[in-house]
């Protein structure tokens, strides 16, 4: 490897994050042509971030793609530093004397607000937090939640958007045999939620969310989906991208919309309710949210382009409980470059840059990357080029001092870091699924990190 301008030891990758683009990163650095040693970062002893902490508990089979994952774990040239905070436990100057390349795949993990008056009203939340929250995520689990209004809003129409008004939808029977946290399973079963509204502010042609996802709410056995008949008569530059045969998933969506909005009244107990073209003006009550002010909207601008414009007709919709789902952002790590505005680390093809000029040695991948955007399986391709780039660097990088995984170790035991290695982490995965299984469930997932490291002692 000498004729690459490194000495003759593998590459050393240090790859921050556990998630999708961070082992798609990891499983591209093994199987490349170029001999790696890939070391993997995550705060939490439990890896697989997103895929663990993100995707609905009532969809187990999207978290099948970590048995992908657990192959790379097992990679002899791989290992997993889990419970290992980078910034704190281990400073970023010591990761650039360890390895030769970091990879930045740590997510976007914060959530855009509305900028709207009443916003920080209480009942007013992130959906981010509502997911982690109901998935056992450890930062989130003393979080509380007040569902005993019968109406809740949620504002965006993705995927996420849908997952969190697909669980205020189901009854806790449906969801009783998930790895759902236990104590959002009982504060579910005490819900007095009867109707979810789910806000966009522009049309059926653009809405973000995938057709499985909306297809599932009118198979829901105590919950009716609801969509206007007059929303669906769409402008001809909304008509063009339906046509469009890129467009193919929205098309679907819209027979899907067009079906419920012919839909007899069925007397099930709940209702779900689409509003196109309107975005949240204000949260009014009095210390407690108690209902959001819209303004409808009209389209503007050419197919494929189109922006909602306020026609300042304003419309209320009472409610006890909000959650705002209008995308997400990364937050800072202090050394590396920081894009405010769009809040990603600027890069050019996952290289790192600072002032438009690449920082060598410095990649990212994923949402930190590219922003919010894409399902789970987007990131394999874009963890392939961040990767592919950096191979492309060699040359160029410069060797780190220590090349010891090892001495890492050591720094941070010396630091009294208690380090969870995969095979730990395979302990305290048996350990869930077994509390699981005595509640007839797919696993219990320790909500605490004390929890999981006690498993270890």
């Amino acid at each position: 490897m000498s004729n690459l301008g490194l000495p003759e030891r593998p590459l050393r990758v240090a790859v921050i994050g556990s998630g999708p683009s961070g082992f798609y990163a990891a499983e591209e650095l093994l199987l490349g042509k170029v001999k790696a040693k890939v070391d993997m970062f995550d705060r939490l002893p439990a890896p697989f971030g997103l895929v663990r902490y993100g995707v609905a508990p009532d969809h187990p089979k999207i978290k099948n793609v970590i048995k992908v994952f657990e192959k790379t774990a097992v990679h002899p040239d791989f290992s997993f530093f889990g419970n290992v905070k980078v910034g704190q436990d281990i400073s970023f100057a010591d990761l650039r004397d360890f390895y030769d390349a970091v990879i930045f795949t740590c997510g976007a993990q914060t959530d855009n607000k509305l900028g709207i008056p009443g916003e920080d009203l209480a009942g007013s939340y992130t959906a981010t937090e509502f997911v982690a929250w109901y998935n056992g995520h450890p930062d989130y689990r003393n979080r509380t939640f007040d569902l005993s209004c019968e109406v809740a809003v949620v504002v965006g129409q993705g995927n996420v958007a849908m997952d969190v008004s697909r669980i205020l939808c189901k009854n806790p029977e449906e969801l009783k045999t998930t790895d759902i946290a236990q104590h959002a399973l009982e504060v579910l079963a005490k819900s007095k939620v009867k109707e979810v509204h789910l806000i966009g502010r522009r049309g059926p042609a653009q809405a973000a969310f995938t057709p499985p996802e909306l297809k599932e709410f009118g198979e829901l056995p105590d919950c009716d989906p609801l969509v206007n008949a007059a929303d669906l008569n769409v402008n001809p530059e909304s008509q063009e991208e339906l046509d469009n045969p890129n467009n193919a998933p929205k098309k679907k969506n819209f027979e899907i919309m067009k079906e419920y909005s012919g839909r007899p009244a069925s007397g099930k107990s709940k209702k779900f309710v689409i509003h196109f073209c309107k975005s949240p003006k204000e949260l009014k009550g009095n210390g407690h949210i108690e209902e959001l002010i819209l303004e409808k909207n009209k389209l503007s601008g050419p197919a494929g382009k189109q922006k909602a414009e306020g026609t300042g007709i304003l419309e209320e919709i009472p409610c006890g409980i909000l959650f705002r789902s209008v995308g997400y952002r990364g937050v800072p790590i202090p050394g590396v470059p920081f894009e405010e505005k769009r809040g990603v680390f600027p890069n050019l093809g996952g290289r790192i840059t600072e002032g438009g000029q690449v920082v060598l040695g410095l990649y990212a991948a994923g949402w930190i990357k590219r922003g919010p955007s894409g399902v789970i399986g987007t990131n394999k391709p874009d963890s392939a080029e961040t990767v592919n780039n950096l191979l492309a660097d060699i040359p160029s990088l410069k060797p780190c001092t220590k090349p010891d995984s090892q001495a890492v170790l050591a720094l941070l035991k010396g630091k009294g870091v208690k380090v969870v290695s995969f095979d730990d982490w395979k302990k305290i995965d048996a350990a869930e699924i077994a509390n699981g299984q005595k509640n007839g469930k797919l696993r219990e997932k320790f909500v605490k990190v004390e929890e999981m490291l006690a498993v270890l002692k």
